[in-house]
């Protein structure tokens, strides 16, 4: 095989999406009042229970270099694979995408690295990644792999609802969406994903109005998929809020006609977001 692919979790694919494709997925990382684990070892529900406890510090880290390195090697000895196109969430939201530069400058005797910011997080970030390992294993070349992964993700639209700003702004990604802090305690703000970064999408004045705002917005992104000849992916995105998140997928799934992805976001990124986290995800399909 000529092309593999490596992501990272914040691509939010559950446990065994990805089995039998070229494509491996490397952990963000959590500490917990100096525990360092990757975010298989720390749950969402520790997040969720240490954020709202509000006693210890939490915080999240890259992907390092030396961690990237080792997994492009790994990746090549797996797969036999030649060429790595490395894509990951968005470099205004993490440093990761830097640390795999990095990486794919130290094995470039090794394998050919193409290092892509995919300007999104979450299944957008997921489902590209799968898409492209698909195109891989049926023998695409890797420019071919690179622009379908930049496609798809360039595409991908993202909103989310969160209970309190704080978290975001303690961990320094509210981006455009900063100047909201004024006016928190009058609004729910919906916030969105702007190429890679953080943005206010909208004001709205109770939670049960941001949620109905979340799935209008999902719906007319999947009819704009439609209408531009594609099929939409639909995703709901969720830390500690399971009930409310299967119901807006249910909702979602009714008006739109497809079955729709719940994913508990990824401990890494929902150190950031807090407790009670609900997102709504729309990319064109296959």
């Amino acid at each position: 095989m000529d092309v593999a692919l490596l992501t990272d979790s914040a691509s939010c694919l559950p446990p065994g999406q990805q089995a039998g494709a070229p494509l491996r997925v490397l952990p963000l990382h959590v500490m917990v009042e100096g525990r360092r684990g990757d975010s298989r070892e720390v749950t969402q529900a520790e997040v969720v229970d240490v954020l709202r406890a509000g006693r210890e510090r939490i915080s999240t880290s890259r992907v390092s270099p030396g961690e990237f390195v080792a997994g492009y090697r790994e990746l090549v000895a797996e797969t036999g694979c030649r060429r790595i196109v490395s894509v990951h969430l968005s470099g205004r939201l993490s440093g990761t995408v830097e640390a795999a530069g990095l990486a794919a400058q130290e094995v470039a005797d090794e394998v050919e690295v193409r290092v892509v910011d995919s300007r999104t997080v979450g299944l957008p970030l997921g489902w590209a990644a799968l898409d492209a390992a698909a195109l891989a294993r049926a023998g695409a070349t890797v420019e071919e792999v690179e622009r379908l992964v930049r496609e798809r993700a360039g595409g991908a639209r993202a909103w989310f609802y969160v209970d309190s700003l704080e978290h975001l702004r303690r961990g320094g990604r509210l981006g455009r969406a900063q100047a909201v802090l004024g006016s928190a305690l009058a609004i729910k703000p919906l916030l969105g994903v702007d190429d890679g970064e953080v943005v206010l999408a909208e004001r709205v004045r109770t939670r049960g109005r941001a949620l109905a705002r979340l799935a209008d917005l999902a719906v007319e992104a999947a009819e704009q998929v439609r209408a531009a000849g594609g099929g939409p992916r639909v995703g709901v995105h969720e830390l500690g809020a399971e009930e409310a998140a299967a119901e807006l997928a249910a909702g979602l799934g009714e008006r739109v006609g497809v079955e729709v992805q719940v994913a508990p976001l990824d401990p890494g990124i929902g150190v950031h977001t807090g407790p009670g986290t609900l997102g709504v995800v729309v990319a064109a399909g296959g």
